[in-house]
C-alpha cells in the first residue's frame, strides 16, 4: 500500500512540473509574440523653408510618398529684413560673409525614430548656390548610415548647382542621389513626375 502511495505522489509531482513547463513555455511565447519589431522602410521629408516655396514642394513629395515631415526651424528666426540678400547690412549677408557665424542652433535638430527611416528627402532654399546653412546644422547633427538620401532645392533662377554635394560630404555617410531643383512657383505635377522617376 505504502508502494502504491509514492507511485502515486511521484505521479502527481512529475504531472505538476510538466504542466508549470507547459504554463511558461506557453507564458515564454506569448510575451515574444507581443514584442512588436521596430517597422521599418518609412520614407522622411525633411526641410527648410525661407519664404514658403521649400515647403510647398515638401509637402507634395511627402504627399506623393507617403512620407513623415520634419520642419528644420532656427532657434532665432529669420525675420524679412534677415532675409534681405540685397542689403548689405542683413543677417544673411554677414552669415554669408562670416562663415563660422552660420553654425545656428535649431530647434530640434534630431528626428525622433530616426532608425526606422531607409529613405530621407532634404529640402532647402538655394542661397549664394549652396543649401541654405540651417540645413548644415541637422546633417551634422544626424548618422546617414544605411539610408538613401535625396536633397531638393527651391529658387528662383540659380540651379541645384553643388549644394547636394557639399551636403554629402558634410554628412560623411549614407547613399546621397543627384537631386532636384525646383522653381519657386513649384507644381504638384513637377514633384508628382520628379518621384516616379526616381523608382524608390
Amino acid at each position: 500500500m505504502k508502494k502504491w502511495i509514492t507511485l502515486l505522489m511521484g505521479l502527481v509531482l512529475v504531472f505538476s512540473f510538466t504542466a508549470c513547463g507547459s504554463t511558461s513555455s506557453s507564458n515564454a511565447s506569448q510575451t515574444e509574440s507581443s514584442v512588436e519589431e521596430p517597422e521599418s522602410g518609412k520614407t522622411l521629408v525633411v526641410y527648410y523653408s525661407a519664404t514658403g516655396n521649400t515647403e510647398e514642394a515638401a509637402n507634395y513629395i511627402a504627399a506623393a510618398t507617403n512620407a513623415d515631415i520634419f520642419e528644420l526651424e532656427p532657434k532665432e528666426p529669420y525675420t524679412d529684413a534677415d532675409l534681405d540678400w540685397t542689403d548689405d547690412n542683413s543677417r544673411v549677408v554677414y552669415e554669408h560673409d562670416n562663415p563660422d557665424a552660420r553654425d545656428m542652433e535649431l530647434v530640434a535638430a534630431t528626428v525622433p525614430d530616426w532608425k526606422s527611416y531607409d529613405t530621407v528627402f532634404i529640402g532647402y532654399p538655394i542661397w549664394w548656390g549652396i543649401a541654405a546653412w540651417p540645413v548644415d546644422s541637422f546633417v551634422k547633427a544626424n548618422d546617414f548610415t544605411g539610408k538613401t538620401v535625396v536633397p531638393f532645392c527651391t529658387s528662383s533662377s540659380s540651379g541645384l548647382g553643388e549644394s547636394g554635394e557639399l551636403l554629402a560630404e558634410l554628412a560623411g555617410t549614407g547613399d546621397w542621389l543627384e537631386g532636384e531643383r525646383f522653381s519657386s512657383s513649384v507644381s504638384e505635377d513637377a514633384v508628382q513626375t520628379w518621384i516616379e522617376n526616381l523608382g524608390l
